[in-house]
């Protein structure tokens, strides 16, 4: 079985230009040398134990050639996300049990105080000159190492309903083989430059651009971060052929200023996942590039891709001779058909909807990372839950409808309700915080926060605004867009919170509800909290029915 360092060494003598960045470049023989380089660095700083590395930087180089010196050296990159802060980000460290940790100095004060288990001495900074200085010494490019398929390549951080994110063991073998399928299957070759601005701590940017690039021995771009604005400009620049993306990364290119030559570029077709299919089509449109979505669990188990004849807001089918289906959870039977209408509306919601399950995921599922309990959960039964609502109609195809339990997933970022939860808490007057995830007008989802407070009359949304500002562990996509003030949060008869009527009235309630409107259209920075009145609701209402996503407010 085909290891990530075979992709790699494959790659050894290989002229053919490899990676750009900024204004400098690497041909692919450079950027392995510079992978056999952190390989040596990587040995020779490990100690007993799991050997992992915890990687906390932007898209740069230095991140590429970590991924491939860890292949090398047969150690596990840990993918550290920097949306997160204070005791959230210092839990995922340790629960990854990193050895080391490598970033730089823009990003290192994340990590000033924080108890990640990792000591002082053990975190690097790639652009200090000791670190430049380890890595001077010639190493030479070895051979085919002796790395067994099933070594633990990455730990990638995805998050439940429990509130504290899972780390989902990738193989070598895995990863190697996920990457040549995607090479393979969307003809990658030398020709492409293939673009990559999406975060590298995520499995969207290695399991779609990022690692296919090598094997394809296409040319990587990288943005050290994303840009809307920087977007055409760099496709133009570098020549790009390919990119991937998240949902909202379409919208906030489509919500920049159109030009009449928009559509003169290089763009062959982009790849990702939770666009609108009214973001799809006007992309298409505008800038002469087809987008295909796909659907894929960050455990391996499950995926699914749009096949000709898909229709407009399904999701597509899984790979054929894969057993995915619908179960209710609550009997474990298998859901019926969905039936739509005309109109495209779904008539039989309460029977058609469940949870989209594999019957023969569990062998690609190669577990969590020191959890035992989150394994079990989903392996019930001998099948791969996946965690995820959907519904199926009676041609196969598959449609999303929502997370289970706690889950959100804004700006393509995944996290759990019940940190966010803890940190409204501390808000002055507050008597019980939930949060709970509403629908995006475009994709994915919106964070909405409903406030019991001592005084519900007293709230004030500056005060609140402010408060967020304040919190250091607050991550970057947690804060509330809409909040709504309550004097009784609804409870179940053993005393525990009952989210379910809140998931089904949304903003449609006599409670009062605040929230911060985007302050352009289509994207961008928000507005500061102000009244939701019923112009914002008539607004918000054909924001759905503009990008086909009327639906999700009718499950």
């Amino acid at each position: 079985m085909t290891t990530v360092v075979d992709l790699v060494l494959a790659r050894a003598q290989d002229d053919n230009a490899g990676l750009r960045f900024e204004d400098a470049s690497w041909t692919w023989r450079q950027v392995v040398r510079q992978c056999a380089r952190r390989a040596e660095m990587l040995r020779a700083l490990r100690r007993d134990g799991p050997f992992h590395v915890g990687v906390l930087l932007e898209n740069v180089p230095e991140y590429l050639f970590l991924l491939g010196g860890a292949a090398m050296a047969g150690a596990t990159v840990v993918g550290i996300n920097p949306t997160r802060r204070g005791a959230e980000l210092a839990r995922d460290v340790a629960h990854a049990d990193c050895q080391l940790i490598v970033t730089d100095s823009a990003q290192a004060s994340l990590l000033d105080g924080l108890d990640t288990g990792v000591e002082t001495d053990r975190v690097l900074l790639c652009d200090e000159s000791g670190y430049s200085a380890s890595l001077e010494k010639p190493s030479a490019v070895p051979d085919a190492e002796a790395i067994d398929p099933d070594t633990l390549y990455l730990l990638l951080f995805t998050s439940g309903s429990t509130g504290a994110p899972k780390a989902v063991r990738v193989s070598q073998g895995r990863m190697a083989s996920q990457a040549s399928v995607m090479a393979g299957g969307s003809g990658f070759g030398p020709d492409d430059v293939m673009y990559c601005a999406m975060p590298m701590f995520h499995g969207n940017a290695l399991n779609t651009c990022v690692v296919p690039a090598i094997a394809a021995g296409a040319q990587l771009v990288l943005r050290r971060r994303f840009s809307a604005s920087g977007f055409l400009p760099d496709v133009r620049h570098y020549g790009v052929t390919y990119f991937n993306y998240v949902g909202r990364a379409l919208a906030y290119v489509l919500a920049t200023a159109p030009q009449p030559d928009d559509a003169e570029n290089t763009l062959r077709f982009g790849f990702g996942t939770d666009a609108s299919p009214q973001d799809i089509s006007t992309f298409k449109r505008r800038f002469a590039c087809p987008i295909v979505e796909g659907y894929g669990s960050s455990e391996g188990a499950i995926s699914m891709s749009r096949v000709p004849g898909t229709p407009r807001q399904a999701m597509g089918k899984p790979p054929p001779g894969t057993d995915v289906v619908i179960i209710d959870p609550s009997t474990g039977s298998e859901c019926p058909d969905a039936e739509i209408d005309g109109e495209g509306k779904l008539t039989n919601a309460s029977e058609a909807i469940g949870e989209i399950v594999s019957r023969d995921g569990v062998a690609r599922f190669e577990g969590y990372y020191a959890n035992a309990e989150a394994d079990a959960d989903r392996t019930r039964e001998g099948w791969f839950w996946s965690g995820d609502l959907g519904y199926r109609d009676n041609d196969g195809f598959f449609y999303f409808a929502g997370r289970m339990a706690d889950w959100l997933r804004v700006d393509g970022e995944n996290f759990a309700a019940a940190p966010v939860e803890r940190i409204l808490s501390r808000f002055p007057g507050v008597v019980t915080a939930v949060v709970l995830p509403v629908p995006d007008p475009r994709t994915g989802d919106q964070v909405m926060a409903v406030l019991e407070l001592a005084d519900p009359d007293g709230f004030d949304p500056v005060a609140f605004g402010e408060f967020l500002e304040h919190q250091s562990d607050l991550g970057t996509k947690w804060a509330p867009r809409f909040v709504r003030i309550t004097d009784r949060i609804p409870l179940t008869g053993s005393g525990k919170v009952d989210k379910r009527p809140l998931r089904r009235q949304y903003w449609n309630t006599g409670d009062p509800v605040w929230w911060r409107p985007f302050a352009s259209q289509g994207g961008g920075p928000l507005a500061a909290y102000r009244r939701l009145g019923s112009s914002d609701v008539e607004g918000l209402d054909r924001q759905f029915t503009e990008h086909g996503r009327r639906g999700m407010l009718e499950l």
